[in-house]
């Protein structure tokens, strides 16, 4: 009798996902900038109001830096309209403190490198867009379970309803009828929703057809076939998995893929880092000329326009004005801004940022012309109640895509003042290094207005 071979089954433990980073963490602030709050005050300690009078000479007379030590560099793409970030420290920086900019290769956070890596096998890190993915296929799974239910109860209702006969008399009940009303207690719905359970998961075997089949043939075989046994040696490591590459081998080779994803700053966003912050420093492109604030708001003024103009006819209503205006004022009031065309308004408001919560408002900027010289003469009040209007039926589909998304609309209308208040640089009478940024911001006032979309059935009393 010949003696089976001995089933050698091995058992892998399952390997644990990657944890998630810690992003309460990494995006611990708000803004690229360091501060330095006083001691907290205890009211029954005397000792802390010493050591906040202590603290305060100290930083008073030699106050520390919120600023890093090197500034960022960045330069400005005309073609593109917008400010390119090339180091990855910088990008890394702008990003995990406030949420400034988007990957040139990647959704927002710039993670094409990352990407790179998983694909070719070097990490096993997941990225956030595969975070995305997973959870909108969940999402999708659920709406068809959802849609499939539904249909199965509308399925049950029908067949109760072909009982009844056209002429409304109510069918004659059978006895399994007449058993199956009777199932209406707790352990007959559990007995049921047990049932269903099974019906949507189909058991599998514990032990794979081909090992059942060595099994049984081992069954039949009588003991004495254990004397025919004869030891075999351990199988020997097969070729592929001696050329399996080492740690080193992986780790040398992420490091010599070079990131070819860089960090876009639009006009907004990059004059509020040089401007208000000042922790960035943008040059002109394939030049080393450092360009300064000044010359930047001019120079994103001109590219509002399509195609560019020159300083003596930049408008008081230009389109950089206006979203910058209403830009620092989100920010100034503690919300993460990200840009918001993907929901077709302007401005998106986060809490404390994307990684963390969907956006609370989308934001409409809107221009308003309440100065008595938009209303001096007929052109003028022609071209701005243009500018001011828009339909009703434009409205009504914003405000339904944000409803849909769960978020509330705000329209922010920005007041523009008359061109004297704001001074446009001319040949001879205003360089552009003179303008007064802070001056000109100071005309400018802003408006919120949140609307919300009525709707019967959820707002039923």
């Amino acid at each position: 009798m010949e003696a089976t071979e001995p089933l050698l089954q091995t058992f892998e433990q399952p390997t644990r996902p990657p944890p998630r980073p810690n992003y309460g963490k990494i995006h611990a602030k708000l803004l690229p900038v360091t501060a330095y709050p006083l001691p907290p005050l205890i009211p029954h300690n005397p000792l802390s109001i010493f050591l906040i009078a202590v603290t305060y000479l100290y930083r008073l007379l030699a106050p520390p830096s919120s600023h890093p030590k090197t500034l960022h560099q960045a330069f400005f793409s005309p073609e593109t309209r917008s400010v390119h970030v090339t180091d990855e420290t910088a990008t890394r920086a702008l990003w995990e403190s406030g949420f400034f900019g988007k990957g040139s290769l990647s959704r927002s956070e710039p993670s094409w490198l990352d990407r790179e890596k998983k694909r070719r096998g070097l990490v096993a890190n997941e990225t956030s867009e595969e975070f995305t993915a997973q959870r909108r296929a969940e999402r999708k799974r659920f709406k068809q379970d959802r849609a499939r239910k539904e249909r199965e109860a509308i399925e049950e209702k029908l067949k109760e309803e072909r009982g009844v006969h056209e002429n409304g008399h109510v069918a004659e009940p059978t006895a399994r009828s007449r058993y199956e009303g009777l199932k209406c207690g707790p352990v007959d719905s559990l007995a049921e929703s047990m049932e269903s359970l099974f019906e949507q998961q189909p058991l599998s075997p514990p032990v794979p057809p081909p090992i059942m089949l060595s099994l049984s043939d081992a069954a039949n075989n009588t003991i004495s076939g254990i004397e025919h046994y004869i030891p075999q040696s351990p199988p020997e490591p097969a070729a592929s998995d001696l050329s399996k590459p080492t740690e080193q081998d992986l780790e040398a080779e992420a490091a010599a893929i070079k990131n070819q994803e860089h960090l876009q700053l639009n006009p907004s966003e990059a004059f509020f880092l040089v401007y208000a912050l000042g922790i960035l420093q943008i040059r002109a492109l394939g030049t080393s000329t450092l360009l300064p604030s000044e010359t930047l708001f001019t120079l994103f003024r001109q590219h509002s326009y399509f195609p560019p103009r020159k300083p003596p006819d930049l408008e008081p209503d230009d389109s950089f004005l206006l979203q910058y205006v209403a830009y620092h004022h989100f920010r100034s009031l503690g919300w993460v801004v990200r840009p918001g065309i993907k929901f077709a308004v302007d401005w998106l408001l986060y809490l404390r940022g994307p990684v963390f919560s969907h956006a609370e408002f989308a934001i409409i900027v809107l221009p308003a012309y309440n100065s008595p010289y938009w209303r001096s003469t007929e052109e003028l009040q022609k071209s701005t109640k243009k500018k001011e209007s828009r339909s009703w039926w434009w409205l009504h589909c914003v405000n339904r895509v944000q409803s849909q998304v769960r978020k509330s609309l705000a329209i922010c209308y920005v007041e523009v003042p008359p061109p004297m208040a704001v001074p446009a640089p001319a040949e001879g009478k205003l360089n552009v290094e003179e303008t007064d940024i802070g001056q000109v911001l100071k005309k400018y006032k802003v408006r919120e207005m949140t609307l919300k979309r009525w709707t019967p059935n959820r707002e039923r009393d």
